[in-house]
């Protein structure tokens, strides 16, 4: 099995993954005024989930430019750091306009599967990528098209399915880390207040949602910093018990 197909089998289960979430991004898309084949079109130069429902609440709002930007790169400015990280595991050759693309396929399964490799080469990253690709295009087309063909009931249960991979992924995490936990009640308790506050609720979601992340994400830091010693493992010396033989005594 060469690289690419090895790359395309570990990209199946993502790619169901995506089909069912992008279902509804198309769904909700269409739904709040966006032509179907807009709706494609996001999906398909732009690879984020939680950007893109966030964008579409902002798009439908025309003129909200600075919203749009400052909620885009709270969100997605996770995978630059991403990005950066896994270009430490790239082969030699994959530099060049390659780099570039790899950022553009980037998102946190893919990280999680590329990373969890020694080595990731040009032809594996792409088969790896195309999946996913494909799979959130194609179930964005699905919810867009069939979304009104389908009853209001299960349109409104398959509007949950974004919300259902949001805990999915935090909740493994939350019992793992005290930090997550504090970090996601926070954000859950500054949301409500944004939402319901008289005066806060009229702020833009976009910002509501840069606010949030902010302010949870500052509270973690001070309750939970991390030091720079605890980023480096120590480094054992096998040898430094060890009596140096190079040495001779002399009586």
């Amino acid at each position: 099995m060469n690289d690419f197909t090895k790359g395309l089998k570990d990209g199946i289960p993502i790619a169901l993954g995506y089909l069912s979430v992008s279902f509804t991004f198309g769904i909700m898309a269409v739904s709040m005024g966006i032509k179907w084949w807009q709706a494609i079109l996001i999906s398909f130069l732009t690879i984020t989930s939680a950007g893109q429902f966030s964008g579409i609440k902002t798009m439908i709002h025309p003129g909200h430019y600075l919203e749009m930007i400052i909620s885009q790169i709270t969100i997605n400015i996770r995978y630059s750091f991403m990005s950066i990280s896994l270009s430490q595991k790239t082969s030699k050759n994959f530099r060049g306009i390659y780099r570039y693309i790899l950022g553009f396929f980037m998102t946190d399964e893919i990280f999680a599967v590329a990373s969890s490799k020694k080595e990731v080469g040009i032809k594996y990253f792409f088969g790896l990528s195309v999946m996913p690709w494909a799979g959130w295009t194609l179930g964005t087309a699905l919810g867009a098209l069939c979304g009104n063909i389908l009853p209001a009931m299960i349109m409104s249960a398959l509007g949950l399915a974004i919300y259902g991979m949001f805990v999915a992924i935090v909740v493994p995490e939350i019992k793992k880390s005290r930090a997550v936990l504090i970090v996601s009640l926070s954000a859950m308790i500054f949301s409500c207040i944004f939402y319901y506050m008289p005066v806060l609720k009229k702020i833009p979601s976009g910002f509501t949602i840069s606010i949030c992340a902010v302010l949870a994400a500052g509270i973690c830091a001070y309750l939970f910093p991390v030091k720079p010693t605890d980023l480096v493992e120590p480094v054992k010396d096998k040898n430094l018990n060890q009596p140096d033989k190079t040495k001779h005594t002399v009586n």
